[in-house]
Formats: structure tokens, sequence, C-alpha cells
């Protein structure tokens, strides 16, 4: 049984999930969380298809006429709007209707992260306890058997009585999820199918799991242990309610780029293991992130 101060905890929001005026507007979205998931798909384009110049041709996309999109915007938007506040709003200033018919020029370029949060934000405004979570997935790439880095939203069901993980980023029509061969309900992710990033780490420290089969979407790729340790980072700051962007990492591991002492590892190893069962190592959990500074210290953008 998950401690009740735990479920609020996820109730609460963190600057990147207050939605602030627009919390009532996002209270009245679908309650229905299949709807909710399809509503919020159709408003954002992953920044990956805009870099291909095949799928920029493409006038009949998963996303609409992709020769529609304006060249001019960015391919990633992610640095305009870290926020879940700042992707509604921009969302409605360029269309305030919200709805799975929005032109494909009035849609956002966001990654998973963003996917992540904005359906967090969205929950947690209805009540739910929510969160976003990071790890590694295999499904999120056709092409290879690695689990590449990915963002998912993990909501407590109440009349279950468990967590409940949820995929709005990948959920597309029947059709897309047939070409990415995803035979599982993305609105409820059996578990094996997520490595969280606390158990890519592990996963590679201990063995079971080959440095080439995690990467990270740098580029060139990032493999391994130093790709585990983003998810690992990204996973802890989500779970304190801090959802951090893409570029940044604590800067003592920047600073020793990922060249890290036996002890430094070992510290990470506590934490990960930590990690693995969350709720029941909540207070655990919590003490480090209150007095471990170096685990908050950031850097990357214009802090790097």
């Amino acid at each position: 049984m998950i401690k009740k101060e735990v479920l609020e905890f996820y109730k609460g929001t963190s600057l990147y999930t207050d939605l602030g005026l627009y919390t009532e507007f996002a209270k009245n979205l679908p309650d229905d969380i299949g709807e909710l998931c399809l509503l919020q798909r159709n408003q954002i384009i992953h920044p990956f298809d805009l870099q291909n110049e095949e799928m920029r041709k493409d006038n009949n996309s998963c996303y609409g006429d992709m020769t529609k999109v304006p060249k001019t915007t960015l391919c990633y938007e992610n640095d305009l709007f870290p926020t879940a506040q700042a992707i509604l709003s921009e969302l409605l200033r360029r269309d305030r209707n919200y709805t799975v018919n929005r032109k494909i020029e009035d849609k956002v370029h966001v990654c998973c992260r963003e996917q992540s949060i904005l359906l967090a934000s969205i929950l947690k405004a209805k009540g739910y306890s929510a969160r976003a979570r990071s790890g590694f997935a295999k499904y999120v790439n056709t092409s290879s058997k690695q689990a590449g880095d990915h963002w998912i939203t993990e909501y407590y069901d109440t009349k279950f009585e468990r967590w409940v993980l949820v995929d709005a980023d990948m959920y597309f029509h029947k059709d897309i999820l047939d070409e990415y061969h995803i035979d599982f309900n993305l609105l409820d992710i059996p578990r094996e199918k997520f490595i969280f990033g606390a158990e890519a780490y592990l996963g590679i420290r201990e063995g079971n799991l080959k440095s080439d089969e995690i990467y990270y979407s740098s580029s060139p790729l990032t493999l391994g242990i130093n790709a585990s340790i983003h998810g690992l980072f990204y996973d802890f700051h989500s779970l304190m309610n801090d959802e951090i962007i893409f570029l940044h990492l604590p800067k003592y591991i920047v600073d020793k780029k990922f060249k890290l002492s036996e002890q430094e590892y070992d510290e990470l190893d506590n934490l990960a293991k930590l990690m693995l069962d969350p709720d029941k190592n909540f207070d655990s959990l919590k003490y480090i992130w209150e007095n471990n500074e170096k685990f908050r210290i950031m850097t990357g953008g214009l802090n790097g």
C-alpha cells in the first residue's frame, strides 16, 4: 500500500508541470485517457520527423500534409517551450480550437519529454497523482534492437490501486502502431517493455545489459553507462517533481566528462537501487534530494 503522502506529493506540480491560468482549461479536457492522449498527440510533431527530408515531402503523413509546415520554423521547439504551461499556451495562441483536427502548421514541435510533462500536468490538474518517467525503450526504434532514451507518463489508478504507464508520444492511430510492431497497450504499458533509468544503469553496472544495448540520442550517439546516467538523473529529478530539460545534468559529472571514481559510482549504485522501488523508498530518495547538493547542481545550455 502506497503512503498517502507519496500520492499527495505527485498531485503537486513543479515549474515544469504547473499550468497556472490554464489549469481550468486542462480540467475540462477529456477524462478518458485514450481520448486525451490521441487529442494531445494531434497537437504535436516530433522534431525527428521534421529533420527527415523524405518525410517533409509527405502530404499524407501521420501528422497531416508535411509540405505545409513552414520551413522557417524550428525543427526543435523544445528550447522555446520547456514547460507544460508554455506548450499549452503556444498551442492556444496558434489556434484556440484544441481538437484532433489542428492544422499541421499550427502544431508544436517537441519531443517525448514534453509530451510526458504535458500529459502529467493535465492529469495533475484533474486531481490525479502523476509523474513523468525517464528511461529507455526498444519499441521507439523500428530499425534497431537497441533501447533508445524515452520519456513516458505514470499516473495512479485509484480504482485498481496501481501505477499505470502511458506513452502519449507514441499514441498514433493503429496503422502507425503496426508499423512500429507495438503489440501492447500504450495506455497501460507492461513494465517489462520500458527500462527505467535506474534499471538501465544497474543493468550495465552488473553486466546484465551490454553497453551497445542502451543509447542516448546525442550526435554521435551516447552509449552504455554514460547514456544510462542521463536516464538515471532525468528519472531521479522527475521522481522529485523536477522534470529537467535534456540539456541539464549534474555539474560534477559533466566536469569530469563522465569519468567517475569508484566511490562516485557506488553513490549512483545506491541511488539507482532505491529508485527501483521509488514509492517504498520515497523517504530515502527525498533525503538524498534534500542533502546531496551535487545531484541537483545542474549544468548545460547557458549554465554550461
